[in-house]
């Protein structure tokens, strides 16, 4: 290659992805790698889909682009409308952008105009999670606390607050940051919002199952509904960041869905567009869209906000997710996946939790199985198994930092929804076998 290309690959020279299909990518020298991770974990409604393809190209013909402060468009309408009926929230209004960083600073800024539209101009606070992940643009750095990520940037970090991360299986250990009891987890919020003083709170930011920071970790029972209670009393804003659980991942349509919570303010990206198109966008429920609208409107913008290819491409996705009952596959294909992992991994001695809901999956990889101690960082044991996957063409997604900040080893799984069942045992047995020889490696 012509080396000019600042590339994010670790390897100096990554294969060059040539086709793709199904839950399938090929390289430029004909090798295929059966996609366990989705890209990163994005692809819902697999590669190749000839369909979207043709909408994309019929928009782009039409009107490629224009810009959004001064028209809106019908595939931008349309798709509002449409998406509008799946989120959980009343009469919502979505603000699209490029991606899931802009979809959280968008929300952030969405939370303080609809408190400075209700008189609440001291509202400046908002809390997040430690080992959460919303996104790498600095503000949603900042509002992240996956340590790993934030260290080389701390400088230049700060202004948003943590709570405990809703980590059962690591609670109360030491560096972890973690609490397992959702009275206890609620208990914390309530208290940080009462010492931060509850007139300066303006939001509170999770993911309703945390991704690639824990590896598919959901919170204890009775969480979500706990924790929006204390938000309610306190005036506070609730941000679900669905970035990575929204549009069937877990199984549902969003990951608050399993709880039957409605947020404020939601954040979604990713399988919007199935990886086919740069796409997020940050929904305001209709109570919130109209108290930003009262107050005068919304100082804020992107470029490539409004985008009506864009639109048009994320309107295709929603209709195949809907026409092939996809969302449904996904939870029916999770706990096929989970069967076989946990009939392969169950006696790893190198595996201590295994867990998710619907094609979102992860794996923690530990030590000591008796005692949870996470392999040291230097030995590198996730990236080990993600090379020696690959080597046999299959790819994985993978986490560190979970146990304390530092170690810590997680496998996520997030195949595209159309993986069939034979493919489902390919990636148990290849987990199976690269963590055989990883952990070999270091022996």
């Amino acid at each position: 290659m012509s080396g000019r290309v600042f590339a994010r690959a670790s390897s100096p020279e990554p294969p060059v992805a040539a086709s793709a299909h199904g839950s399938t990518i090929v390289d430029a020298g004909g090798r295929e790698y059966l996609d366990a991770a989705g890209g990163a974990i994005v692809v819902g409604i697999g590669h190749g889909r000839r369909e979207v393809a043709d909408v994309m190209a019929a928009q782009a013909a039409r009107v490629a682009y224009a810009h959004g402060s001064v028209f809106t468009s019908e595939p931008l309408e349309r798709y509002a409308a449409a998406v509008g009926e799946r989120l959980p929230m009343d009469e919502p209004a979505i603000y699209p952008v490029s991606g899931g960083s802009e979809a959280i600073e968008t929300a952030l800024k969405m939370a303080r105009a609809a408190q400075l539209a209700r008189g609440e101009a001291d509202r400046t606070v908002v809390f997040a999670r430690w080992s959460s992940y919303h996104g790498n643009t600095l503000g949603a750095l900042d509002l992240s606390g996956r340590r790993p990520l934030r260290r080389p940037y701390e400088p230049w970090l700060g202004r948003f607050r943590h709570v405990s991360a809703a980590y059962p299986y690591r609670a109360g250990e030491p560096g972890a940051n973690a609490l397992g009891s959702a009275e206890a987890l609620a208990e914390e919020l309530d208290a940080a919002i009462v010492e931060a003083g509850p007139r300066n709170v303006a939001a509170f930011v999770a993911e309703p199952i945390v991704g690639a920071s824990l590896g598919a970790v959901e919170p204890p029972e009775g969480y979500w509904p706990a924790i929006a209670q204390v938000c309610r009393r306190h005036g506070v804003l609730l941000i679900a960041d669905e970035v990575m659980t929204g549009f069937g991942r877990t199984g549902a349509w969003f990951g608050v869905d399993h709880w039957g919570v409605r947020p404020d303010i939601l954040v979604a990206a990713k399988g919007a567009t199935s990886g086919y198109w740069p796409f997020g966008f940050a929904a305001a429920s209709g109570e919130v869209h109209a108290t930003i609208r009262s107050g005068g409107g919304f100082t804020h913008g992107f470029t490539y906000s409004h985008q009506p290819t864009a639109a048009a491409v994320a309107g295709e996705v929603l209709r195949i997710l809907e026409a092939e009952s996809l969302v449904g596959a996904s939870l029916v294909k999770g706990a096929q996946l989970q069967a076989l992992l946990h009939d392969r991994l169950d006696d790893h001695p190198a595996v201590g939790d295994i867990r998710g809901r619907g094609l979102m999956v992860g794996v923690e990889l530990v030590r000591d199985r008796a005692t949870r101690a996470p392999y040291p960082r230097p030995a590198r044991l996730v990236e080990t198994v993600l090379r020696i996957a690959r080597e046999h063409g299959l790819l994985l997604y993978s986490g560190t930092g979970n146990a304390n900040g530092t170690d810590g080893d997680i496998v996520l799984l997030g195949p595209p929804f159309v993986i069939t069942g034979d493919e489902l045992a390919r990636v148990a047995d290849g987990l199976r076998e690269a963590l055989d020889a990883a952990v070999a490696e270091l022996s």
